[in-house]
C-alpha cells in the first residue's frame, strides 16, 4: 500500500512540475493556454509518436537513425527536434525567438503568437512534424542543389526514383529534365525566392522574418503583401494544403549543432538538407562544391569549408555509395562565389548514383 501512496506521490509531483514549466515560460513563449487535460493529452500523443517512430523497423540498406556509426554525427542529430510548425508545437523559447528575431533585424514586427493563430487559420495547423515517417518502413530522399555542376550529370532518372525529391529557392527544372529529374515533393522557399509551383509538390516556407508568415496568409488570401525589402508576389497558386511552415526552433537547431554558430544564419542548402535528415530514412543528394554562399544574398555559409565526415567512408561496394557524406567540421576557406543552394552538398547523404 505504501508502495502504490508513492508511486502516486510521484506522478503527481512529475505532473505538477511539468505543468509549472510550461506555465513559468508564459510570459517568454508563445502564449499558448495550457489546461492540465489539454497537456496530459499532449504528452500522451507524443509518447506514443516517440514509441511508434523508434519501434519502427527501417529497411534501408543503411539508415540515417542508426546509431554508433558516428560518433561526430550522433552528437549532433537530435531525434526530438520536429522541422515543421504545428499548432501544437509553436511555443519558442526566449532565448531561440530572440534568436530568430535577430536574423532579419525586423524593426517593431507584429506579435508572432498573433501571426501564427492567423497563419494556422489559412493553412494547416495539424500536420505531422515529420511527414507521417512512422508509416513507411524505407522513405528514399534526394536533395537536389542548384549547382550549374549537373549539367550533363544525366542523374535525372536516378533522382526521379526516390520518395521524396527536395528543392529550393528557384531551381529550374523546365529544360534540365535529364540532368535534375522531373520530380519535386517539397520546395523549400521564402517569399524572395519564391516560384511557382506545380500542384502535386508542397511549397516549404523557411521564415526568417515575421513578415515570411504573414505574406503566407496574404498571398492565399487579400493579397496585400508584395514588397518586403524586394518585390514578392502578392498572390500565390498553391493549394493551402500544401503549405508548409519550416520551425524557427529547427532553424536555430541547425545553426547551432550542425553549423556550430558559424556565418549569420543557415542556407536553404543546409537546411533543405537536414530538414531531409529527420523526415527521411535515406538522403541522396546530388554532387556541388564544398563552399556554399551567395554574396550580397541570404546564403549564409559563405567562406565556410564544409568537410566529407572520415567516418562516412565505409562498406564493401564503395566509400561513397553505402554511408554516404557526413558534415564534419566548418571553418574558415577561401571565400570563391558560388550560386545559392549550394549547401545541399552537406549531411549524411550518399551521393546520388
Amino acid at each position: 500500500m505504501r508502495k502504490r501512496t508513492l508511486k502516486v506521490l510521484t506522478l503527481l509531483l512529475l505532473f505538477i512540475f511539468l505543468t509549472s514549466f510550461f506555465l513559468s515560460y508564459s510570459h517568454t513563449m508563445l502564449a499558448t493556454t495550457w489546461f492540465p487535460k489539454q497537456m496530459v493529452h499532449e504528452l500522451s500523443e507524443n509518447f506514443k509518436k516517440l514509441m511508434k517512430y523508434s519501434n519502427r523497423p527501417c529497411t534501408c540498406a543503411r539508415c540515417i537513425g542508426q546509431r554508433r556509426v558516428s560518433s561526430w554525427f550522433d552528437e549532433r542529430f537530435n531525434r526530438s527536434m520536429q522541422p515543421l510548425l504545428t499548432a501544437k508545437n509553436a511555443l519558442l523559447e526566449e532565448d531561440t525567438y530572440n534568436w530568430w528575431l535577430k536574423l532579419q533585424r525586423e524593426k517593431q514586427p507584429n506579435n508572432l503568437n498573433d501571426t501564427i493563430k492567423e497563419l494556422f487559420q489559412v493553412v494547416p495547423g495539424d500536420v505531422d512534424p515529420l511527414l507521417e515517417k512512422g508509416s513507411v518502413g524505407c522513405r528514399r530522399c534526394a536533395v537536389v542543389g542548384n549547382s550549374g555542376n549537373l549539367r550533363e550529370s544525366w542523374y535525372g532518372p536516378q533522382i526521379d526514383s526516390h520518395d521524396f525529391v527536395l528543392r529550393m529557392n528557384k531551381a529550374p527544372t523546365a529544360g534540365f529534365e535529364a540532368d535534375v529529374g522531373r520530380k519535386t515533393t517539397h520546395h523549400l522557399v521564402y517569399p524572395e525566392s519564391f516560384r511557382e509551383l506545380a500542384e502535386n509538390v508542397s511549397m516549404v516556407l523557411v521564415p526568417f522574418k515575421t513578415v515570411d508568415l504573414e505574406w503566407v496568409i496574404s498571398a492565399t488570401t487579400t493579397g496585400t503583401i508584395s514588397h518586403t525589402y524586394v518585390p514578392v508576389p502578392a498572390k500565390i497558386k498553391v493549394k493551402k494544403n500544401k503549405i508548409l511552415i519550416y520551425h524557427p526552433a529547427f532553424i536555430k537547431y541547425v545553426f547551432d549543432s550542425w553549423l556550430q554558430g558559424h556565418g549569420r544564419y543557415p542556407s536553404t542548402g543546409i537546411l533543405s538538407v537536414i530538414f531531409s535528415l529527420h523526415v527521411c530514412d535515406e538522403v541522396g543528394r546530388t554532387p556541388s562544391p564544398a563552399a556554399s554562399c551567395s554574396p550580397g544574398g541570404r546564403e549564409s555559409t559563405c567562406g565556410q569549408d564544409l568537410h566529407p565526415h572520415p567516418q562516412a567512408f565505409s562498406g564493401s561496394s564503395g566509400p561513397v555509395s553505402t554511408v554516404g557524406l557526413a558534415v564534419s567540421s566548418v571553418g574558415p576557406s577561401r571565400k570563391e562565389p558560388c550560386s545559392p543552394g549550394m549547401g545541399a552538398s552537406l549531411g549524411r547523404a550518399r551521393p546520388i548514383r
